[in-house]
C-alpha cells in the first residue's frame, strides 16, 4: 500500500490530523484517511477503536470550519487482523475549510498536492471563497417558520439516537438569525414538497396510466413510501425455458434503492423535485442538477462524493437509509455500468432497463409471473397491475385456484371498485385502482 493524492496514512491520531481532513475536504473528490498505518504502508493497529472513533468525531466536528457534519464518515475495519479506522472525506462545497484556531489562513487551510499536504495559497483561498456556493439548504429561508419534527424525532428514537433539547440546532436545522432553514421545510412533519411517480403503459410517456405524489411530510417519510412503492412495482417475473424456470426481479433491487435514496438526497431543491418513471420495459429515476461544481465526471465514476445536502445526508446515514459516502453508487456500478447514466446540466438520469427476456415483443411483461405475490390475498390485482391482458386461465394457472375462484375473486374486486375493465371483454384489459 502506498499513499496517494487520495490516501493518506496515519500510525496514530496526531496533531496534524485535522491537517488532512482539511485537504481533503478542499479536494475534489474528496479522499481518506487510515489511522493505524504507518506511512510505510505497514498495518500496525490501533487500541480502544471505539473510543478512538469518539475522538475522530469530535476534532473533525470541533476544530474545522465550516460545519462538516454530513460530509465525513469514520468507519471501522479490519486490515490483517488488526483495528484500523478509515476516515472518509468529501470534498465539500463551502470551500475553503480551514482549521478553527487558524482561521482562514496558510497556517490553517491545506489542498491535497500529489500524496501530500500543502498550505493553500491566498490567491487559492480567494478563487474559492469568490466560488462558494451561496444558496445552501442550510442558508436558504424556510417559506414558514410553524415547523414542527414530531415524525423526524421518532425516527432518531428508533435507532436509539435520543433527541435532546438541542436537537435542532445539533442537526443545523436552523440559520444563524434563528429562523428554519430549508432542510428543517424538507424535514417538517408537513410541507409543500411531493415527489411523483409516474407509471406508463408502454416503453415512452404517451399512455400515461397513473401519477402517484409522496410528500407534503417530513422526507424521512415519503422516501420510505417510496421505497415500498418502487419494491411493490419491482416484482419478481419468471420465464420458462426448454431446460428450465428463470427468476429474476426486473431490475437489481439493491441499486434501484440506491438510485432513488441517492436522487432524494443529492436533489437540487432549487431546481425542482426528483421524479421517478415507471415503463413496460424500465424504471427512470431523476434527480434535478447535474454534477456538483467541482465534481468531475471521472470522480463521479469512481464514487468519490460531495454531497450537495450534507445536512440531509447526516440525518439519512443517522438513521441508516444511507450508508457511508460514497457507498450507494459503488452499489449501482457492482450490477450496471455507467451507461445507464445520463449526466446534463440541469439533470442526473438513471435508467435501469428490465432483464429482456421478461419483455415481449409488444412491450408488455410476461404473465409467467411468480414471486413476490404467492400466498398473498391481493395477489389478483398485483398480477393485474403487471399483466392487465391476462385471461381467466392465465390467472387460474399462476395462482393454482380455480377457473370458477377466479371470476368470482374478479367480481368482488370490480364490485369493491379495485379494478375494472377498459374496453370489450375480447380485447380489453384490466386496470388496477390504487
Amino acid at each position: 500500500m502506498k499513499e496517494t493524492n487520495r490516501v493518506e496514512f496515519k500510525r496514530e491520531l496526531n496533531d496534524r490530523f485535522e491537517r488532512a481532513v482539511v485537504s481533503f475536504l478542499n479536494y475534489a473528490g474528496g479522499g481518506e484517511i487510515l489511522i493505524g498505518v504507518d506511512d510505510a504502508g505497514t498495518v500496525v493497529g490501533v487500541e480502544d477503536i471505539d473510543e478512538l472513533q469518539l475522538k475522530i468525531v469530535d476534532r473533525i466536528r470541533n476544530n474545522i470550519r465550516p460545519q462538516t457534519l454530513g460530509l465525513f464518515d469514520v468507519v471501522p475495519i479490519k486490515m490483517d487482523g488488526k483495528d484500523v479506522v478509515r476516515v472518509i472525506v468529501s470534498c465539500g462545497q463551502q470551500r475553503p475549510y480551514y482549521i478553527r484556531k487558524k482561521g482562514m489562513s496558510e497556517q490553517g487551510c491545506f489542498i491535497r498536492v500529489g500524496s501530500s499536504t500543502q498550505p493553500m495559497s491566498e490567491q487559492m483561498m480567494e478563487e474559492l471563497l469568490s466560488s462558494r456556493q451561496q444558496a445552501t439548504l442550510q442558508s436558504v429561508v424556510s417559506p414558514r417558520q410553524d415547523l414542527t419534527f414530531k415524525q423526524l424525532r421518532i425516527y432518531y428514537e428508533e435507532k436509539n439516537l435520543e433527541p435532546n433539547e438541542q436537537f435542532i440546532d445539533n442537526l443545523e436545522l436552523r440559520r444563524s438569525d434563528g429562523q428554519y432553514n430549508y432542510a428543517a421545510y424538507l424535514l417538517a412533519d408537513e410541507n409543500g414538497v411531493s415527489i411523483k411517480i409516474a407509471v406508463y403503459n408502454g416503453t415512452d410517456k404517451v399512455d400515461l396510466l397513473e401519477t402517484r405524489e409522496y410528500g407534503n411530510r417530513c422526507l424521512i417519510t415519503a422516501t420510505q413510501r417510496i421505497l415500498d412503492r418502487m419494491d411493490s412495482e419491482n416484482r419478481t417475473f419468471a420465464k420458462i425455458t426448454p431446460k428450465n424456470r428463470i427468476e429474476r426481479e426486473r431490475v437489481d433491487s439493491i441499486a434501484l434503492r440506491e438510485a432513488v435514496i441517492n436522487a432524494i438526497v443529492h436533489n437540487d431543491y432549487a431546481k425542482g423535485i426528483p421524479l421517478m418513471e415507471i415503463f413496460t420495459d424500465k424504471i427512470v429515476v431523476t434527480s434535478c442538477g447535474g454534477l456538483v461544481s467541482g465534481l468531475t465526471e471521472e470522480d463521479f465514476f469512481k464514487c468519490r462524493s460531495m454531497p450537495r445536502n450534507r445536512e440531509l445526508m447526516r440525518v439519512f446515514r443517522d438513521i441508516e437509509l444511507a450508508e457511508q459516502i460514497g457507498s450507494g453508487m459503488s452499489r449501482i456500478l457492482k450490477a450496471y455500468d455507467r451507461s445507464i447514466f445520463e449526466l446534463t446540466p440541469s439533470f442526473t438520469i438513471v435508467t435501469f432497463p428490465f432483464e429482456e427476456a421478461f419483455i415481449l415483443p409488444n412491450g408488455k411483461i410476461s404473465v409467467e409471473y411468480r414471486g413476490k405475490i404467492n400466498g398473498k390475498k391481493d395477489s389478483i390485482p398485483e398480477l393485474l397491475r403487471s399483466a392487465p391482458d391476462a385471461t381467466i386461465s392465465e390467472l387460474s394457472e399462476l395462482t393454482g385456484r380455480s377457473q370458477r375462484t377466479i371470476s368470482r375473486e374478479l367480481r368482488r374486486y370490480q364490485d369493491s371498485g379495485r379494478i375494472y375493465r377498459e374496453g370489450s371483454r375480447k380485447t380489453g384489459r384490466w386496470v388496477v385502482v390504487e
